[in-house]
Formats: C-alpha cells, structure tokens, sequence
C-alpha cells in the first residue's frame, strides 16, 4: 500500500471534507488534529514536537494547513516542517489564500516563500473567500443583529465553496506529481459585494440582513471585542477583507473546473444549504 496523506487541520474547514473526499478516491489518509479524534488518525501539534514522529513517519505527502492563531510561522510552524523533511516528507500541498503572492505580510504568504526554498516540492492552493466564514465567524452577527460588519467598502469578493476546495485539494493529493510547483486558486462562479450578499440572505431566511462597513479601526475593534479574535488574527482578518476596497478580492478563475472537471458551487446554494447557521431558534 501507498503511503498515507498526512492532513493537517484535519478537523477543520477544509481537512474534514478533504479527509472524506480522499477516502472516496481511496487514497490512504493519515488525518492530523489537535486532539486526534480521528480512529484513523493522531493527534498534532505545530508546537509539540513529542506529536511529530507519529505524524510524519512513513509519509511522503503533507496537505499543510496554518492554525488561524498562528502568526509567526517561523517560530511556530517552521521547526515541525524541517523535521518533516528530515523524516521523509518530500511534497506539502499548502493551502494558502488568494493574493498571498501580492500580499507579503500575511503569514500564508511567509509560509509559501520558506517552501520554495525548503527543498521540497510544492504545490499552492490559493482559494478565495470561502462562503463558510459566514456561516462561522460571522454567523452570530447575521443571526443575533442581521448585519454584516467587514471592511470591505463597495468592492467585489470571489466567494468559493470550501467543499469545492476540498475536491480540488483531493485532486492535487491523488497525484501530487502532476501539481508540482503549481499554484491553484480556486474560485466560485461570482465576484459579489457585500450588499449582494446581504441580499441573498435576506431572500433566503425572509428577513431583512444589512452590510456595514465599519472602516479598518472599527473592525479590527470589533475583531478583538465582538468576535473574541487575539491581536495576530484580528490584523490577519482585517488584511484579508480590506484587500476587497482595494479592488484586489475580485478575481475569478476557472481552478475548480480545470482540476476537478466540474463547476463550483454558487454562492446561493451555499446559503440555502447552510440556513440553518442563521436562522434564530424556534423562528
């Protein structure tokens, strides 16, 4: 038998749908998460080194995943991938996020320039905005006050479908030789501002949702005091959303398709299949 994927996050987003999918493709899977829920599974920490041997022994392919509260990769992240090279791993598909290669000081974008130098070979996925951000971080604010607060001026974001990132990530790890030094961004069908949004919502949970821009300060206020975010996540949120006023959010590409011979989902069906994250209870 082939040796495992190892997925990091595997709990998360993406690595939860991306651990089923690459079952289904029956690629042999060795999923990763903190508390290594997973029977099939271990537990992994970027910070604990005692979890790496179990991790990375006998595998060659790393799906690599930044934890949301880590901003110094080199400190935190670096020193388990060195050991991974060391053990064996010889390619990491990393996902990253759209404009990490436009955006320096975003930590994906630190973690992609360590990997071109690291020796090992390397594949980028640099999805957009994924859809579940607003059926997660921002789901009590749609939910409790029918408003969304983001940054984001009148500008245009590409809203992708985290299950399609999933199936594309699925791809990439069934023949990661194919995918070598590639970078993929995976995209849905639309570049939508925030009132469009809001719109959608407000059409499929039948009641008014608005959109506010609260400007650069405001939400990085409501970051730390509203959504509960430590300072690095709250500047790494912040960051991403403003790059929407700049113009530099909206691009779309057809990455879904070419990998994974289908097309993304549409924002729409994401909202009715997740209404449920929205909607108030016994509403």
């Amino acid at each position: 038998m082939s040796s495992p994927v190892l997925v990091t996050g595997a709990t998360g987003t993406v690595g939860r749908p991306l651990v089923a999918a690459l079952r289904a493709l029956g690629v042999p899977v060795r999923p990763a998460s903190r508390r290594g829920t997973d029977p099939e599974g271990v537990a992994f920490d970027f910070g604990a080194p005692s979890t790496w041997p179990s991790a990375f022994d006998g595998v060659s392919t790393l799906f690599l995943v930044r934890p949301p509260h880590i901003a110094n990769v080199a400190r935190d992240m670096v020193p388990s991938l060195v050991e991974a090279r060391r053990r064996g791993v010889r390619h990491v598909v990393l996902l990253s996020v759209q404009g990490a290669d436009r955006v320096p000081v975003l930590p994906h974008a630190r973690l992609e320039r360590w990997l071109r130098s690291s020796g090992m070979s390397w594949t980028f996925l640099r999805p957009s905005y994924f859809d579940q951000n607003l059926s997660t971080v921002f789901a009590a604010d749609i939910r409790d006050h029918d408003r969304i607060l983001v940054p984001a001026g009148a500008g245009r974001t590409a809203f992708v479908d985290a299950l399609d990132v999933a199936s594309v990530a699925a791809a990439v790890l069934r023949e990661p030789g194919l995918h070598r030094g590639r970078a993929w961004s995976p995209t849905g069908r639309e570049a939508l501002t925030y009132s469009e949004v809001a719109r959608i919502l407000s059409e499929v949970l039948g009641r008014p949702v608005t959109y506010r821009d609260p400007g650069i300060l405001g939400f990085f206020r409501h970051a730390r005091t509203d959504l509960g975010m430590d300072a690095p996540m709250a500047v790494t949120t912040t960051v991403i959303h403003a790059t929407a006023r700049l113009g530099v959010a909206k691009h779309l590409t057809d990455d879904v398709r070419l990998v994974t011979g289908r097309e993304p989902a549409s924002f729409r069906s994401f909202v009715d299949r997740e209404r449920a994250a929205w909607e108030r209870p016994g509403a």
